[in-house]
């Protein structure tokens, strides 16, 4: 299957490194993807807990990224392997393990200072108080930068990346405008039901940045990941259920008492736990196992495709036998001991997952083309929920994350009043300057091509529209210090004034 999967959208000249064939017009690809400043950019902006509250051994956004590739490759690897089941499937739908690691890499580009916290005040900002009606989402974001915003000596913007890693890098293949008609049977992850008509959470690409993404994915049908997409997607579940775990037990954060008293509360009181109504699942006087009973119903709800009540039973066994009468029942204590059960644990659960990819059944749009099989899909829910219930709800978390959100707000409006001062715009850092201009340049050629399906600006509204983008672009490709740096800065405080100036 080849549709024009090498192709660039500029063709360019042979350089003086001999580069022929797809495959290495691939590697070229994961190469520019690996050099690039946002991709170094990564190790400084968090996946949950900052680094300098966490300690080193904590993810950041490029640990994630480097584990994901290696799952994603790994699996890429096991599908075309001459004894897989799945072989002709996979070489059908175009299956390249250099695709899917160049995708892999690149997947979090777009990730805003202060992880999903940062995606969702910046989306706030964007619509609210900037204008700009598809709001902020870090994967359209990661396609605008590897398409507008980051450069390379053969195009003129973007890294020219060919179509198959350009559409494999694109999880939500849609813009934030979907037409409501097109889903009958059910909603590809990323959208929701809201309101008689369709929300569109998740989506990766922007207006401005739509025409690219269609003509990358020519040929595919319409709103359907690529096979190496869903490759990616998986391997950034597989990595993301396990090293949170990783990273919260390292930290002291994960209770052995709380995760315990849930599992054995759930074991133990199953059915009684079923025949509650959903409003007493959520009381807080809710009996232990109250809230796995909820995640229970969750997944019926929303992907009664694969969710089975007897394999979510075997799979709370197993995780309860392997995490929580296994792993957390020893205190992390930094000792070559405790390293070892950690690694043991990991590379136990990394190997089982991605050996568990499976060709998706027909049909199922809330499903890639693969998937992991009944079991294994699970065991990757109910580890998603042990941090999700004990880390990320947590009243101290939640206290430094409406910080957090200050920061950003001060930074975002800030700079956006900076630029729009008769007085002062002439003096803001060149950097934010070059995006707003090219944020504006957008505007004016969606104007002037008019495609269908996208919003068009007015005329009067180009350059206003130019001043929001280039601010979110700006922000959203800060590191967490330099955020915070810019904030206070704006805010008048003087304490790091001299450490940011060149970084502006």
């Amino acid at each position: 299957m080849n549709r024009g999967r090498a192709t660039r959208r500029v063709a360019e000249p042979r350089s003086s490194v001999e580069v022929t064939g797809e495959h290495s017009q691939f590697r070229l690809d994961l190469e520019r993807i690996r050099f690039s400043p946002y991709f170094s950019r990564l190790s400084a902006v968090t996946q949950v807990i900052a680094q300098p509250g966490a300690g080193p051994l904590i993810h950041n956004r490029l640990t994630h990224s480097i584990k994901v590739t290696a799952v994603a490759r790994a699996i890429a690897v096991g599908l075309t392997d001459a004894s897989s089941p799945a072989r002709d499937f996979a070489l059908e739908h175009g299956c390249d393990a250099v695709v899917v690691q160049a995708a892999a890499s690149a997947h979090d580009l777009g990730h805003p200072p202060f992880g999903h916290l940062g995606e969702r005040v910046l989306d706030r900002l964007a619509r609210e108080s900037l204008g700009l009606a598809d709001g902020f989402e870090g994967n359209a974001q990661t396609y605008r930068i590897i398409t507008a915003l980051d450069v390379c000596e053969a195009a003129p913007r973007g890294l020219n990346l060919t179509a198959a890693v350009r559409t494999a890098v694109a999880k939500y293949p849609w813009t934030r405008f979907v037409d409501a008609a097109e889903f009958d049977d059910g909603l590809p992850r990323g959208l929701r039901r809201a309101d008689g008509g369709i929300e569109v959470v998740k989506f990766s690409a922007y207006d401005l940045d739509a025409d690219d993404l269609f003509a990358a994915r020519r040929g595919l049908p319409p709103m359907e990941q690529s096979l190496e997409c869903s490759i990616m997607d998986i391997a950034d579940d597989i990595a993301y259920s396990i090293h949170d775990v990783d990273d919260f037990y390292r930290a002291g954060l994960l209770s052995h008492g709380a995760v315990a008293r849930e599992f054995r509360g759930w074991l133990s009181g199953a059915a009684e736990l079923g025949a509650l109504p959903d409003a007493e699942l959520a009381l807080r006087s809710a009996p232990p196992g109250a809230a796995l009973d909820g995640l229970r119903r969750k997944l019926e709800r929303s992907d009664p495709w694969i969710a089975d009540d007897d394999a979510f039973a075997e799979a709370v066994v197993v995780v309860a036998d392997d995490l929580v009468d296994g792993l957390l029942a020893t205190p992390f204590d930094g000792s070559i001991a405790s390293e070892r059960a950690l690694s043991s644990f990991t590379n136990r659960w990394i190997g089982h997952l991605q050996t568990s990819v499976v060709p998706a059944p027909a049909d199922v749009v809330r499903s890639g083309l693969v998937t992991l099989d009944r079991r294994a899909w699970h065991e990757v829910e109910i580890l998603k929920f042990v941090h999700r219930h004990f880390i990320l709800d947590r009243a101290d978390i939640v206290m430094y994350q409406r910080g957090l959100s200050r920061v950003l707000t001060r930074a975002v409006k800030g700079l956006a009043a900076w630029i729009t001062d008769d007085y002062d715009r002439n003096r803001v850092p060149q950097r934010l300057r070059e995006l707003v201009d090219i944020a504006a340049d957008g505007y004016a050629r969606l104007r002037a091509a008019r495609p269908e399906g996208i919003p068009i600006p007015e005329a009067s509204d180009v350059l206003t529209l130019g001043v929001g983008r280039g601010v979110i672009d700006y922000v959203a490709s800060l590191s967490d210090d330099q955020a915070l740096a810019v904030s206070e800065a704006i805010d008048g405080r003087p304490d790091r004034l001299w450490d940011i100036g060149q970084n502006l």
